[in-house]
């Protein structure tokens, strides 16, 4: 009798699970189940199209603190699948990978296909089952066996069984799992951009900061990097890490909070204050708004106007009402969130299987037998920039090992 895997969920961590499962035993009956009609559907629109795969960060300690939940956990895994491994294993498929500036690495041709066709590539090559449009609605272990049924009433069977259905929006997503006894914590929203509904800045869509520091009033959160103004409000890296950080936090405010935006992170009040007086001294004629500044000058000229300096103001003429006034829009802008918007297709959810109740270098439940798990649905995710991907690759990858392992120790 030939030993079976069921995976649970054909995205990243389900997918790379099954063909690693099928290649390191043969002798393996592999099957995937996935609920949709679509197959690796984030690895196909992440990064705009051309999946962002993995980050070109080769420290564990430093990856791991990528990670605002799960630190711990991935410190762990990483140390039997890392970024290295994740770059020769498509480079092995013939797939190369390239880093950008920031360390993101996608596949040379720009194009996610490409790692859709690597993967199915795999399957095909090793006989893995794809089974579309099969939701599993209940779970069962029977006389050391699973029992797998699905929508359809369509039942199979399993000695293996690895979930990786993606991570939940709401609670009672989790309900088909809680009868296997694991706990979870409550699934919020993270990776999303702000709202800043009605806001005059929303005038500056698609102007760009390369490094602003922003900061959440009443809290610790605070980020510096790329901003980017959007028709709704604020967006970019460093919005994007924020809302990862503060997942629990911000739900917590009701996506209702104040943000602290300084433009230019090297400078404070003082220094700001500072360098206008040495503006005002050695420029006096000249108009504040052509001056030369760090920052784009559609934003230069908003903040001149919020701080109540007309496009013919000149230097000498500078009241210190509207100078203190520039200083604060400068350095410490101040606006009003109310709400927040998904990021694009990068949509992650911050909670999961609890990570006390899975062991890191197994990826097998502490409470059950032959039940693994990889990707989203467990309590890990990352900021954006590949790392969430990466813990779908490691995961998945040491779930298979395992699982291989097991089949042979019988």
């Amino acid at each position: 009798m030939k030993q079976r895997l069921v995976v649970v969920g054909g995205g990243a961590a389900g997918f790379f699970c099954a063909v690693n499962a099928a290649r390191m035993n043969p002798q393996l009956q592999v099957i995937v189940l996935e609920k949709t009609s679509k197959l690796l559907s984030k690895v196909k629109i992440s990064g705009g199209g051309r999946c962002n795969v993995t980050h070109a960060l080769f420290d564990i300690v430093e990856m791991s603190k990528r990670y605002p939940r799960g630190q711990n956990f991935v410190k762990k895994t990483f140390h039997q699948f890392f970024t290295t491994d994740t770059i020769k294993w498509f480079e092995e498929r013939g797939v190369e990978l390239k880093a950008e500036q920031d360390g993101r690495m996608f596949p040379v041709t720009d194009s996610s296909q490409t790692i859709v066709d690597c993967l199915m590539n795999e399957a095909n090559n090793y006989g893995v089952e794809i089974r579309m449009n099969a939701e599993v609605r209940e779970l069962k272990m029977e006389n050391g066996e699973w029992r797998i049924l699905t929508a359809s009433g369509q039942q199979t069977t399993a000695n293996f069984l690895c979930l990786a259905t993606g991570g939940y929006p709401k609670a009672s997503m989790f309900d088909w799992l809680k009868n296997l006894g694991h706990t979870f914590s409550e699934p919020v929203p993270s990776l999303f951009t702000f709202n800043l509904p009605k806001h005059p800045i929303t005038a500056l869509m698609g102007v760009s900061v390369e490094k602003a520091r922003v900061k959440i009033e009443g809290s610790k959160l605070i980020e510096e990097g790329p901003v980017l103004i959007t028709h709704w409000g604020l967006s970019g890296p460093a919005i994007l890490r924020l809302s990862a950080w503060g997942a629990r936090e911000l739900k917590e405010k009701n996506y209702d909070f104040k943000v602290h935006m300084n433009w230019l992170p090297n400078s404070n009040e003082q220094s700001m204050r500072e360098e206008l007086q040495r503006l005002r001294k050695g420029q006096a004629t000249k108009k504040i708004l052509n001056i030369q500044t760090m920052l784009p000058s559609r934003l230069w000229q908003f903040l001149l106007e919020q701080s109540g300096i007309n496009n013919e103001m000149r230097f000498a003429d500078l009241p210190a009402k509207a100078e203190n006034a520039l200083v604060k829009n400068l350095v410490d802008y101040v606006a009003e969130v109310k709400g927040k918007t998904t990021f694009k297709e990068e949509f992650v959810t911050a909670g999961g299987i609890a990570l006390s109740e899975v062991d890191a270098n197994t990826m097998m439940s502490k409470k059950v037998p032959n039940l693994f798990f990889a990707g989203e649905v467990l309590d890990i995710d990352g900021i954006t920039g590949g790392f969430n991907f990466q813990h779908a690759w490691t995961s998945g990858w040491i779930a298979a090992k395992s699982i291989v392992q097991n089949c042979s120790g019988r």
